[in-house]
Formats: structure tokens, sequence, C-alpha cells
């Protein structure tokens, strides 16, 4: 069957680089949303937290639940906020803090200009006045980059913007709360850290998003993908591959079908022009199937990907994708 290989000794390299990059283990906050971006929630949250990591970010109640036991604190990025010791939530709106229940701890997140989620600066002093009214824990205060990972002046913007969050939140006597803004790509890019906390996800998992004309440290890809042999044919000359028959034999050849298909995440892609490849620089014969894919190849075992930036060059996408798509079924070893 079909197996994802997690590489521990990378993921402990990647949390060493961020590490140096803070200053303190304490300030690392791993984010574990979405299956920990494809490599396994319960898994990459029980190495974390062996490497001495004690808090973790997920995207709802279910997830954090999943793994309380292994973190101080989880910071909840998208549900109801409830009274919770270990739980805070964020607030990403002024009408989630009238739904938040009394006593919860919260985190609320200004939209310093991504315009995705937040409340805007000028609802500050309002949302401040409702924490409170609402009975609420103030933990902390946030934001997120839109251009960490672009060479370009925005980034820098955005941090004068939430300088500005900071000031006006501690002028309204809220001192005692944590401001966090550093992602993976930020953090990696910056010389001098000031902050409470960052939150870490793919960079942590291995992939550096930025340009490389940043000086940033190297990171290792943590997950590899690999695929078992169901059955092996000979093709003659002219004879078509799967569905529709896109891929026709140039001359005899033995081929094999392996395990994996868009079922369990592989993406199926468009390879009408260039036929995608694997690790071992083998081409995928024809159509993605459900799933199976078909390889001029009569090893046992495929490594279908090991980097996965590389492989999402194929499809036109990024190493997020291609890695969340990954079907959280498939068995995942630690090696």
């Amino acid at each position: 069957m079909a197996t994802i290989k997690i590489y521990k000794e990378n993921f402990y390299h990647n949390l060493n680089q961020i590490t140096l990059q803070t200053g303190s283990v304490e300030k690392v906050a791993i984010v574990l949303k979405d299956n920990a971006y494809g490599h396994g929630l319960e898994l990459m949250a029980t190495l974390a937290a062996e490497y001495g990591i004690r808090q973790a970010v997920v995207r709802n109640r279910k997830e954090a639940q999943e793994i309380a036991s292994l973190f101080e604190h989880i910071l909840i990025l998208g549900d109801v906020a409830q009274n919770d010791a270990t739980f805070s939530y964020a607030l990403n709106s002024l009408a989630d803090i009238e739904v938040a229940q009394k006593g919860a701890k919260v985190e609320l997140k200004v939209d310093t200009g991504m315009h995705r989620n937040g409340i805007a600066m000028s609802e500050i002093e309002e949302a401040l006045k409702r924490i409170e009214a609402q009975g609420l824990t103030l933990m902390g205060v946030m934001t997120h980059y839109r251009s960490a990972d672009v060479l370009s002046s925005e980034f820098f913007w955005q941090q004068k913007q939430f300088e500005v969050v900071k000031k006006t939140v501690k002028a309204q006597g809220f001192e005692d709360v944590r401001f966090h803004s550093h992602n993976s790509a930020s953090i990696l890019r910056t010389k001098h850290f000031s902050e409470e906390l960052v939150r870490v996800g793919i960079g942590a998992y291995g992939y550096n998003e930025l340009p490389e004309i940043f000086d940033a440290p190297t990171l290792k890809p943590v997950l590899s993908f690999h695929a078992k042999r169901i059955a092996t044919r000979t093709l003659a000359k002219g004879q078509r591959v799967g569905y529709g028959g896109d891929f026709e034999a140039p001359k005899t050849m033995v081929v094999s079908t392996y395990d994996v298909g868009y079922g369990d995440g592989l993406m199926r892609g468009n390879y009408t022009h260039t036929p995608l490849l694997t690790a071992q620089n083998l081409p995928l014969l024809g159509r993605v199937s459900m799933d199976f894919v078909t390889l001029e190849s009569q090893e046992e075992e495929v490594c279908i990907f090991d980097d996965a930036k590389m492989f999402a060059k194929q499809l036109g996408t990024i190493s997020y994708e291609v890695l969340t798509q990954l079907h959280s079924s498939i068995e995942r070893v630690v090696e």
C-alpha cells in the first residue's frame, strides 16, 4: 500500500533553524492545521512536543482536542470561542466577539493589509470595549502578512501598520497581551525578532518559499510519498494506456501500475503536453486514475515525490496544495 515517510531528523533540523531565528523554543508555535499540512496531525504534534515545543496552532476545536494533552496552549484559528484553560480563539470579526462564551481566552486578529480576516484598524477600540463587555480574556493580538514571501516593501509597510496596532491596544490599557505577526516566510527573512510568538507552518515541514535573493536558512523536506507495485505487463508498440488512451507506447516496453491516484491526493493535473515526473524521473504514462498510476518500471516501490515544492512546479501550484491533498488514511511512518 502507499506510504508516507516522515523524516524526524529533517523536522528537527527545520525547528532548530526557526529557533535560532527566534532565540527561544518558547516563542515557537507549530502550525498543525489541516492534518499538519498533510503530514499527520497527531504524529507531527507528538514529534513537536518531544522536541520541546509547547504551543500549537490549529484550524478548529476538533483538531485542538485531538492533541490537547501534548501542549500547554493551543490557538484555534476558526471556531466559536469557548471557555477552556488550554485553548485560545482567534477573533476574526466584531461578530465573533458577540457569540464568544464568557471567560473564553481570545486573540484579536487585526487586518493590517491582507484584507482576508480580522477587524479593521479603525475598529480596534470598539473591539476592545466589546471584549471587556462580553467578559472575555484578551490573551493576544495578531495579524497576517500578505507578501512576506515576496521581494517588495509591502512586508515593511504591514509591519509598521502592526506597530500602530500595538500602540493602540496598549493605549487602551491592555498591557498583558502577546503580539504576533510572523509566519514562516517572515521569520526566515527577519534578522531581529522581537515579538512574543511566531506561527511556523510550511517552514517547519521543510519549505522556504522566499526568493533566492534572501539569505534564509536551509530547510529540509520532512515528507516523501511512496507507492507499491500492483501489476506488471508488456506493452507492444502502439498500445495505449489508461483512460482515453492518452499515452501510446512508442516501442515495446514493460510497465507497472502503482497504488496511488487522485483518491489518495495525487493531483491529476493536465499531462497532455508534459508528463508528470516522479522523484525518480519516471514519467507518469497517461492519466492518473482514482487509485492507480502507470510507470515504466518494475520496481516494487517507487517514490512519487520527496520534494513537494519541485513536484508542485510541474503542476503549476504550490507545495502547500500538494501536501494538504494527501489523504489522512495513507499510512505514515517515521524514519
